[in-house]
């Protein structure tokens, strides 16, 4: 039976346009039966976001609800609460009057821990519900900044790393433990994808890529870096008396909050060891494919095609493009009891469950070739290969896909139309790529603009030399139309663009990434064209005229005008 609660914010969200009246209608008789409770079944069930149902539950309780990440919080009302217990019962503390002090908590019934503030502070309590992720984000406001929380020990480890000393006892003192955690919390808190620790002749420089954008986030006295090297050495199980060579490692650090692995790579340069991180999220979550920024058109062909039990799939890019992690989007769709996945991978970028992922290792005769070969083998419905690199991978990725396995994998192309001229680079019969290659699709990164200060601004001239440099404004305005991004009588004139100035919750306007893409399917009319001299420009427009194919460049301008990025971040990728 749906309860008083549960009612009024199934109607509060009905009334506000936020939930259709048949999901309402169908989560109600889910509750009823005993199929879950109402937040499962609508947030993570993807009906509403989590702070509508948040907005819901508060007016349904007649609360307040506030979004504590829009506030500016000073240090002395956040530690009215210590971050322990904030941590444990989802608490904060985010205004204080001579009157009041203003809680925002997730658990409307934790009564008891709004008497404890109560009675700490000897004065009356407001509180708002807000949800689970604004407080969790808020928390990191408890971390301070890399420097003022580095400052502090950097005189003790001055003292404690002197010349000399044996560097299993330097790693294992405290100061150079908190530097080395310090650097290691930041970076997972700041939403890092990589941490560069680089020495020079007098300092020792850490960054941190955010977005694909490295940023300098601390510089630190030379006499720490022996100590930091063999801190993290020690984590990833490296021998930290080891200068002269590169060394790869990893190690991994769980908490309530996130579970995060590190990739460690060790390489010998003139002032010293230079240290780079890529930070991996094994927390499960992962990228769903509705999330990557695929518009319906182009996410239903993908999908059509990894639906398919043979043939392949090709995702092309450069380095750093999210070439894997749309595969592993794939994958963790058709990740089901029924088949079996096998991998071939160099590095195994992130841990799946009933995936079986095999890491190349070319020193000891691991290589794709090798371990596609042993793949075969292992009765594989499905085959990820994580770069076709050489003809002998090529042919026999192109095998697997001709006797019953669906294989994806990626090229290093520039198009989607590049990488057929390349498979026949790579010598595969023009006849074997028309009979096995579904998809091929291109892509690259750009930043989404920040949601909490991105503003409308008319186009103007210069972004309109600006677009007219990477596309033809004529078809660009057609593509505009098709999609429905502007109206059918509409001109460049009545074109909306976005700028964000930057705030608190991003990196100079910036917060996120998505991918801009480029696709075709290999139909038969495609597979016609196929020839020893067949060129890339052909392909592309035939791919245009037969399929309507978007190139990756007027999906970035579509995505610019529907306010998820700007032209300036199109052009950055167009330069690739």
């Amino acid at each position: 039976m749906v309860d008083r609660i549960s009612e009024t914010i199934l109607q509060t969200l009905v009334a506000s346009g936020e939930l259709a009246l048949a999901d309402s209608t169908a989560v109600r008789e889910q509750i009823d039966t005993g199929k879950g409770a109402i937040y499962s079944l609508l947030v993570t069930g993807s009906k509403v976001t989590e702070e509508q149902y948040t907005k819901a539950y508060a007016a349904a309780l007649g609360m307040p609800y506030i979004d504590v990440r829009d506030k500016q919080i000073e240090s002395k009302v956040l530690d009215i609460i210590p971050e322990s217990t904030a941590r444990e019962h989802m608490i904060i503390a985010y205004e204080q009057t001579d009157e009041v002090v203003k809680l925002a908590m997730a658990n409307p019934n934790d009564r008891q821990i709004v008497e404890f503030i109560h009675k700490k502070v000897d004065k009356p309590v407001e509180v708002a519900l807000a949800s689970v992720t604004s407080i969790r984000e808020t928390l990191a406001k408890y971390e301070g900044t890399l420097e003022a929380d580095l400052q502090q020990v950097i005189d003790e480890a001055k003292k404690a790393n002197e010349e000399g000393k044996d560097l299993s006892k330097a790693a294992e003192d405290l100061p150079i433990i908190k530097i080395a955690d310090s650097i290691l919390r930041h970076a997972i808190l700041k939403g890092s994808s990589d941490i560069h620790i680089e020495p020079t002749e007098e300092k020792v420089v850490v960054r941190y890529r955010i977005d694909g954008i490295l940023h300098d986030m601390m510089v630190l006295p030379k006499t720490v870096l022996a100590g930091v090297v063999a801190r993290i050495k020690i984590l990833s199980n490296l021998k930290i008396d080891e200068h002269r060579l590169p060394q790869d490692g990893r190690f991994k650090l769980e908490s309530d909050d996130y579970n995060v692995a590190f990739r460690v790579s060790t390489l010998p340069v003139f002032d010293g060891e230079k240290i780079v991180m890529r930070l991996l999220d094994e927390s499960g979550k992962g990228v769903s494919l509705d999330n990557v920024g695929m518009d319906e058109k182009s996410l239903k062909m993908f999908r059509d095609n990894i639906a398919k039990p043979n043939g392949m799939i090709l995702v092309t890019g450069p380095t750093g493009s999210g070439k894997t992690t749309t595969l592993y989007s794939a994958m963790r769709e058709l990740n089901t009891s029924e088949v079996n996945i096998s991998t071939i991978e160099d590095p195994i970028e992130y841990r799946m469950q009933r995936v079986n992922q095999t890491q190349v290792q070319p020193k000891i005769g691991l290589t794709f070739s090798n371990g596609l070969r042993a793949l075969v083998r292992q009765d594989p419905d499905i085959i990820m290969v994580g770069e076709i690199r050489d003809e002998e991978t090529a042919s026999l990725a192109v095998n697997a896909a001709l006797t019953g396995h669906l294989v994806l994998s990626t090229l290093h192309t520039n198009s989607a139309a590049g990488a057929v001229p390349r498979l026949m680079d790579m010598k595969v019969e023009p006849f074997l790529i028309a009979s096995t290659l579904n998809l091929v699709m291109a892509q690259r990164l750009v930043r989404k603009l920040c949601e909490s200060c991105r503003t409308q601004v008319p186009i103007d001239q210069a972004m309109m030399d600006s677009i007219a440099d990477i596309v033809k404004l004529d078809r660009m305005l057609e593509v505009l139309k098709q999609q429905e991004v502007i109206a059918k009588d509409a001109d460049w004139k009545g074109v909306q663009m976005f700028a964000a100035p930057g705030c608190i919750k991003c990196h100079n306007g910036y917060k996120g990434r998505m991918g801009i893409y480029e696709m075709f399917e290999m139909t038969p009319s495609m597979q016609r064209l196929l020839s020893a001299t067949i060129t890339t420009d052909a392909l592309e427009t035939a791919a245009k005229k037969e399929q309507g194919m978007v190139t990756m460049l007027e999906d970035g301008v579509v995505k610019v005008v529907r306010g998820l990025t700007n032209i300036e971040e199109v052009l950055r990728v167009a330069k690739e």
